[in-house]
C-alpha cells in the first residue's frame, strides 16, 4: 500500500485580513490554503505518512496555486482534476485581538469541488490506500458530494480499511439542522474513529456529557471515539475503556480555526504507527494547542523532527 491515508475534499484559497477589526474595513490581505480534509492532508505529510488528496479544482490562478502548494507539502494530488470549465471556491477571514473566532466568509458555491461524482472514485486506487478520514463538510457541499462520501466509505469498510470521521457541522450548508443530524451521524456510523468537539456531539446525539456522547457512537459500532474539549483536552472511549488527556497550556491563543484539523493529524498519525489510544489523543491535543496560536490554518502543523523533539 502506497497511500497511508486518502481524503476527498474542497481545498479554497484563503485571504486572512493583516489588520483586525471588521472585514469591510480590511484593506490589505494575505494569501494561505484552507480547508479541513487539506488540512489534514498537510499535517500527516509533515510527520512524514504518505498521503493522498482528491477532488476538483478550476484551472483559474487560486486552482493553480492550491495545486501547488499541495504539491510542495508532499501530498499525492494525482487523483485532483482541474477543469477549466470551473472555478475554485475561497474564503475570507478576519483577525480578531486577543484570539476567539474570527469573521469567515464563505464564497464556494457551485465550487468545482462541489461537482465531484461518485464515478470520479478510482476505486482500485482508493482501496489500496490504508486509511480514509472523511469530514461533514464534504459531504455537505452537493448531493453528489454526499453520494461520493458514502461510496468511498462504503468501499473502505468492505476492503477491512480503517476510516476516520469529523462531523466539522457547518449548518449553513444543510437544508435544516434535521438533515444535518441525520445524514452526519450516518457518515459517523460508517467509521471506525469519530472525532467530534464537545457542543457537535450534542447536537449530534442529544446528549449531554462526553461518556453519553461517546456511548452513543459506540453502541453503533463505532471503536474509538474522541471528544475535543477545547482547551480542557479531551475524552476518548473504546469497548475497552475511557478516559481524559487533560490539554497543553497555550499562552497566547491567536486563531482557533483548524484547531480540529490538528487534532485529528495527531491522533490519526499516532493510530497509524501503531501507538495507543491515550498516546494518540494526548498528541492529538498537543498538535491543537499549537494550530490556536497562529494565524493561518496549517501554519502550526508540526513536522516530524518536531514531533520527535516535543516526544510524541
Amino acid at each position: 500500500m502506497s497511500i497511508d491515508v486518502v481524503t476527498f475534499g474542497e481545498a479554497m484559497m484563503l485571504l486572512v485580513a493583516d489588520q483586525p477589526g471588521p472585514l469591510e474595513r480590511a484593506q490589505a490581505f494575505t494569501k494561505r490554503t484552507a480547508g479541513a480534509e487539506t488540512n489534514v492532508a498537510i499535517g500527516l505529510a509533515r510527520l512524514g505518512l504518505q498521503v493522498g488528496w482528491c477532488s476538483r479544482l478550476g484551472t483559474d490562478s487560486m486552482g493553480r496555486y492550491l495545486l501547488q502548494s499541495m504539491v510542495a507539502e508532499g501530498v499525492d494530488c494525482s487523483h485532483v482534476v482541474s477543469d477549466a470549465t470551473q472555478r475554485t471556491g475561497f474564503m475570507i477571514k478576519g483577525r480578531v485581538e486577543g484570539g476567539g473566532d474570527p469573521e469567515v466568509e464563505y464564497h464556494r458555491r457551485g465550487s468545482a469541488a462541489s461537482q465531484f461524482q461518485p464515478e470520479d472514485i478510482d476505486v482500485a486506487w482508493l482501496v489500496g490506500c490504508r486509511h480514509l478520514h472523511a469530514t461533514g463538510i464534504f459531504a455537505a457541499l452537493s448531493s453528489n458530494c454526499l453520494a461520493t462520501a458514502i461510496a468511498s466509505m462504503d468501499a473502505m469498510r468492505k476492503h477491512a480499511r480503517t476510516i476516520s470521521f469529523d462531523p466539522n457541522l457547518r449548518p449553513s450548508l444543510w437544508a435544516n439542522a434535521e438533515v444535518m443530524r441525520e445524514t452526519t451521524n450516518s457518515l459517523a456510523f460508517r467509521a471506525d474513529w469519530v472525532l467530534p468537539g464537545i457542543e457537535e456531539g450534542r447536537l449530534l446525539t442529544g446528549k449531554d456529557s462526553p461518556q453519553e456522547i461517546a456511548k452513543f457512537y459506540l453502541d453503533a459500532g463505532v471503536s474509538l471515539v474522541v471528544i475535543k474539549l477545547g482547551a480542557e483536552g479531551a475524552y476518548y472511549a473504546t469497548a475497552q475503556g475511557a478516559a481524559y488527556v487533560p490539554g497543553f497550556p497555550v499562552e497566547k491563543v491567536v486563531d482557533t480555526v483548524g484547531a480540529g484539523d490538528g487534532f485529528a493529524v495527531g491522533v490519526i498519525s499516532a493510530m497509524l504507527e501503531g501507538l495507543g489510544v491515550q498516546e494518540a489523543v494526548r498528541r492529538g491535543a498537543w498538535i491543537g494547542a499549537r494550530a490556536v496560536q497562529v494565524l493561518g490554518d496549517t501554519e502550526g502543523l508540526p513536522t516530524r523532527i518536531q514531533l520527535t523533539e516535543a516526544r510524541l
